[in-house]
């Protein structure tokens, strides 16, 4: 592909999340980042995606700018020793690459989660403060329309979206089905392992649930996820009272023994339902505690059963998925190669209509006013036939990749006519 597109990733791929932490950014430091790239740097068709697998900077320049990227990056997170995390990145120096894999990370395809939902609603948004920040080319617009269109015949044509294929999604659709004729229903998740934090994630996201509470025995990770979730943070003292209020109890707590035993959960005094999920290995519920009147237990087994069976659904839809894009790029390829030969149709377009004006102003002094409607009329039509048949051929070259020479002299030509106007 013919254009100076590249891009510069920091993903799961290679940096542990304690990496990732550190150079995310919000969306307020995203526009300020679009900004500095773009005014200070001078870069183009600027796109700035961050989540929480990856930070990327998507960009359009002769000349590989990936370590001035990663600098402003740093100097905006005040990280003095960016340096160290240069191993991190991955550089995608050419524009057949960086498409590729901004078509792959869209769809989902360069996700944890195969197929992920949420990562397309994620780039419509760094497309939108690209286009607020005036940071976006006629490339940068072709190509994000063109990944949104495919998205929706992924969706369409493909199982590749179908289920949940996390457990901690499978946990949010198993609450959400437990709790479907529960007014208001409310959810205590105590331990915050990655699974825990995820859920917590996934339920803030839901907008299904009328209180959330977070439990957790270090209070600061709790805090963390509180300020980001915009959940109710109860200490461990005060856990008791807290599962008695919880419709749901979701436990990702990390120990060998189990937490929640019968005698535990007896004294919770269950009047009508309440659903226990367990997400740890090994188990933080007692298989006995189903025994509990009221108490219904669900383990991990169950759903990674679920969260399975959908992704091997959605794996199978892998090369399906692939072809669409093929198809998509191809398309992009097409429309960039016609872009190259578009300030030469201007060019000739100008040259032609410049020639007839010429002609016209020869002859429309001896012509009526119908005749000199019909000359008008004749030599528009027929400079728009020359100029198609020119036009026609000169896309069809560019799609063979041999327009170079017609290009050339064409552009010869039209230079030509130029040369040898009348004084």
């Amino acid at each position: 592909m013919s254009h100076p597109f590249k891009a510069v990733s920091l993903s799961f791929k290679k940096a542990p999340l304690a990496i990732r932490e550190l150079l995310s950014l919000d969306e307020a430091a995203c526009r300020r980042f679009l900004n500095t790239l773009h005014n200070e740097l001078g870069l183009t068709d600027l796109l700035v995606l961050s989540t929480c697998n990856r930070t990327e900077v998507y960009y359009a320049a002769e000349d590989d700018r990936s370590r001035e990227i990663i600098l402003a990056l740093g100097h905006l997170k005040a990280r003095a020793d960016i340096g160290q995390f240069l191993p991190y990145f991955d550089l995608l120096p050419d524009a057949e690459a960086a498409v590729q894999h901004l078509f792959e990370v869209a769809m989902g395809l360069d996700a944890q989660v195969v197929g992920d939902l949420q990562i397309s609603n994620q780039v419509k948004m760094a497309y939108q403060w690209a286009a607020d920040a005036d940071a976006a080319g006629p490339f940068l617009h072709r190509l994000l329309h063109t990944v949104f269109f495919t998205n929706k015949r992924v969706q369409t044509e493909t199982s590749f979206r179908d289920g949940a294929a996390s457990v901690s999604y499978a946990a949010l659709e198993l609450v959400e089905e437990l709790t479907a004729d529960v007014a208001n229903p409310k959810v205590l998740v105590v331990g915050l392992g990655e699974i825990g934090a995820d859920v917590c994630r996934h339920l803030a996201a839901s907008k299904s649930f009328g209180e959330i509470t977070i439990c957790n025995r270090t209070r600061a990770k709790a805090e963390e996820l509180t300020a980001e979730c915009g959940m109710r943070l109860v200490d461990f003292e005060d856990l008791v009272p807290a599962l008695k209020e919880a419709d749901v109890v979701i436990s990702s707590i990390n120990r060998a023994e189990p937490f929640f035993t019968k005698e535990l959960v007896r004294h919770l005094d269950v009047l009508s339902f309440k659903f226990l999920i367990d997400l740890s290995v090994p188990r933080s519920i007692a298989a006995d505690v189903e025994q509990v009147p009221g108490v219904l237990v669900y383990n991990i087994d169950a759903i990674q059963s679920k969260a399975s069976a959908a992704l091997q659904t959605r794996l199978a839809a892998v090369p399906q998925v692939r072809a669409i894009i093929a198809e998509s790029i191809a398309g992009l390829n097409d429309w960039a190669k016609e872009m190259l030969v578009s300030p030469l149709i201007q060019k000739m377009k100008a040259s032609l209509e410049q020639l007839r004006q010429e002609e016209l102003d020869r002859y429309q002094k001896k012509a009526t006013p119908a005749e000199s409607k019909l000359l008008d009329e004749a030599t528009r039509s027929l400079m728009q036939k020359i100029l198609k048949q020119h036009v026609l051929q000169l896309k069809a070259a560019c799609k063979r990749d041999d327009g170079g020479q017609l290009v050339e002299l064409l552009g010869e030509l039209f230079d030509l006519e130029k040369q040898n106007e009348p004084a």
